[in-house]
């Protein structure tokens, strides 16, 4: 959705953003033409839904900051957002545009070939634009409102390589008006989840809408962490403090692949089978087609063929402006499951599946006027003041509550009103790893495919996790080349927890 909405053509004449990197005619004075590519959410000129008025907030911003530096000119772009293809390419060639928003997770997974730049000692240095005693006047870390996932960016190897500015969260909208009239409630448990939706499907209508790669991202993750957060101080080999309590726990690619070797998440380990096992017992609730291609889930739930949709906060703009919507809804997140359900869960709360929302990393062509060294680069010390300047609370507010869609990440800017429940929901612990981010591409389409046909019924579970386990093969092989990685170092580790082991039944070869 925010690949096609970056490729819409803004109204004519409304404002100076595009699509692509291509030369533009600027005036003598200015020096420096940087190319920030803001996400599709912010990008000027671009109407949301439910709406005539264009974006303009960073627009506006962009202006400022050119008053503060004439020599400068920031030019806002679009680019394909779902097209990888197109990023390497610029990348490669150091021709990219100076900022790009993409997911840190895309981001990690070329950090060995240094296209972005690591913000460690700017996070740690004073924002320049913050107001003498107040967050950020000592360090840029101070102003940041939800320090926690923020800090949750933190890649592998230890740097910081994006400016988290909003954050996401996802969650169910369901059908207040309904609920009442069937005498519902919501869950407060997965059995209690799985029961509405068993009499909500007895008066025909379809419990719960959710498109296949949501459900292969949030629905593995969170079942994912139900079943395995018993073993978090285990399983976590390689817990670096500087990330924080938030992602103690988090499974870096190479802990799941030494992990792997260990006979965790093949067909061997009973709780990777639970996962599978619980997913299936869904489906049955969810949407007949799981493909999102022509079919518009949101349209389902306001025209009440669906009582529930699992989706996230930038869609409750279309809630909120649908002048035509005829029950009143609500929200609540996915539940815990408990051990009556399966033997492996403790009932302990979901975690956070959202967090950071426009991620702005920095890349090489921002520094291309001293490639060797960009701590002589006049160019990047631009950059780097546009990104500080962006951070501040009035500017936060004019981009990011411009729309109600995203939690600002700024102190002093608060969220809108109907964003709030998801406030409470961003307070919680992190997933404890993001198995359709954490490789490559391959094993995300292999994983989402398998995943739609396993729940289809057109392969058993028994065949589902076999094929899983080859592909998990061949992709650990092909990450660990890639990336050269030292998998080996975390024995040491797996060995000295050998008692902790003793403490937990089912464990792939009796925990070996």
């Amino acid at each position: 959705m925010l690949g096609l909405w970056a490729l819409w053509p803004p109204p004519e004449g409304k404002s100076q953003a595009r699509l692509g990197s291509a030369p533009s005619t600027q005036p003598a004075n200015v020096k420096y033409v940087i190319k920030f590519n803001p996400g599709p959410l912010y990008l000027p000129g671009v109407v949301p839904e439910n709406s005539d008025k264009p974006i303009e907030g960073i627009a506006k911003v962009g202006k400022a900051f050119e008053a503060l530096y004439p020599d400068t000119k920031i030019e806002f772009i679009g680019v394909p957002g779902d097209v990888r293809e197109w990023l390497v390419t610029s990348l490669s060639s150091g021709e990219a545009p100076d900022v790009v928003q993409i997911n840190v997770e895309d981001v990690w997974q070329d950090i060995q070939k240094h296209w972005y730049l690591p913000l460690d000692k700017y996070y740690d240095s004073p924002n320049p634009f913050a107001k003498p005693g107040a967050p950020g006047s000592v360090k840029w870390w101070d102003m940041f409102k939800y320090p926690i996932p923020t800090r949750g960016t933190m890649a592998p190897d230890g740097h910081m390589y994006c400016i988290t500015l909003d954050m996401i969260e996802t969650g169910i909208f369901y059908n207040k008006t309904l609920f009442k009239k069937l005498g519902l409630h919501e869950p407060k448990n997965w059995s209690e989840f799985i029961q509405i939706q068993k009499v909500i499907k007895e008066h025909g209508i379809t419990p719960t809408v959710i498109d296949r790669q949501s459900l292969a991202d949030w629905g593995v993750d969170l079942t994912f962490y139900q079943i395995y957060e018993p073993l978090r101080d285990l399983m976590d080999l390689n817990y670096d403090p500087k990330r924080g309590e938030y992602m103690h726990g988090y499974l870096d690619w190479d802990e799941l692949i030494f992990l792997h070797d260990k006979g965790f998440f093949t067909p061997a380990d009973p709780r990777w089978q639970e996962v599978w096992r619980i997913l299936k017992e869904w489906r049955p609730y969810l949407s007949q087609d799981l493909n999102p291609i022509g079919t518009d889930f949101m349209q389902q739930f306001v025209t009440q063929k669906a009582a529930m949709l699992w989706g996230h906060s930038m869609m409750v703009s279309r809630l909120v402006n649908d002048p035509n919507l005829g029950f009143e809804w609500g929200l609540f997140y996915l539940p815990p499951i408990t051990k009556e359900y399966s033997r492996f869960a403790t009932g302990v709360d979901q975690c956070v599946i959202g967090g950071s929302a426009m991620q702005y990393t920095v890349t090489n062509h921002a520094w291309s006027d001293s490639p060797n060294d960009p701590d002589k680069s006049e160019r990047l010390k631009r950059v780097i003041a546009f990104l500080q300047f962006l951070t501040t609370p009035e500017n936060c507010d004019k981009v990011v509550n411009e729309q109600i869609a995203l939690l600002p990440n700024i102190k002093g800017v608060e969220p809108h009103k109907e964003l709030m429940k998801f406030d409470e929901i961003l307070q919680r612990h992190y997933a404890m790893t993001k198995w359709f981010f954490t490789f490559d591409n391959q094993w995300d389409e292999v994983l989402m495919r398998e995943l739609e046909l396993f729940l289809n019924d057109g392969i058993d579970r028994e065949d589902f996790v076999r094929v899983l386990e080859k592909d998990l093969e061949r992709t650990t092989k092909r990450i660990t080349e890639r990336k050269d990685l030292d998998i080996d170092r975390f024995q040491k580790v797996w060995d000295e927890r050998a008692k902790m082991r003793k403490q937990f039944s089912g464990l792939p070869n009796d925990g070996k």
